[in-house]
């Protein structure tokens, strides 16, 4: 499969304004802080068109209480990324409603990912739900900010994509360890700078 990789759509800040809404109204309970984050949050990158958003729980004892709230609207929870990311909780949005796709709820650990979810273009967005100031809710927001200050890494991180965006990949995730050289090393710059720039709170 090709990796779709377009180029940036002021678009996609109205659709996660819209879905941001929906999310708040859904996880309420546990006084979230959701952001918009990935490619697609920052202007001028080109972006596989799909919104990345970050929901931030209070504590961590909340993950487990998140997906059954998720998986009753419609998303698609990935269980079986739990053991891998024990401090994630990570769910898919289609464009579609799932039951018109039969495809499960919930994906565990020995159900094999329906070719149709493989097909970004069915994907609206992708929901990963951390606890609030964790070193990875941090890393999310540094490499969100650094990006959209510093327009070298910028220009240098869209070309990545788009040169990886012609090839060939068995699944996503196989584009995104293409990417993980690139990534470790300009994250690990975006937290130094973000703890540089951010005041203690």
């Amino acid at each position: 499969m090709q990796i779709e990789i377009v180029p940036y759509n002021p678009r996609w800040t109205t659709d996660f304004e819209a879905l941001k809404k929906e999310l708040a109204g859904v996880t309420g309970l546990w006084a979230p802080q959701i952001e918009h984050i990935g490619s697609t949050s920052v202007e001028g990158l080109a972006a596989k068109p799909v919104i990345d958003i970050l929901i931030g729980v209070m504590h961590p004892n909340d993950l487990d209480q998140v997906p059954q709230a998720l998986m009753a609207r419609g998303y698609i929870y990935y269980e079986k990324y739990n053991r891998e990311m024990p401090y994630r909780r990570f769910f898919v949005k289609l464009h579609t409603d799932p039951s018109t796709l039969s495809l499960p709820i919930r994906i565990g650990e020995a159900d094999a990912i329906p070719a149709a979810l493989n097909n970004h273009h069915h994907r609206r967005a992708h929901i990963h739900v951390l606890p609030l100031q964790s070193e990875h809710w941090v890393r999310h927001i540094a490499f969100r900010n650094y990006l959209r200050a510093h327009p070298d890494v910028k220009t240098a991180y869209q070309q990545l994509k788009e040169d990886l965006g012609i090839l060939d990949w068995a699944d996503g995730n196989a584009y995104n360890e293409a990417k993980d050289a690139f990534l470790k090393t300009a994250e690990r710059n975006a937290v130094t700078w973000y703890h540089r720039h951010t005041p203690a709170l």
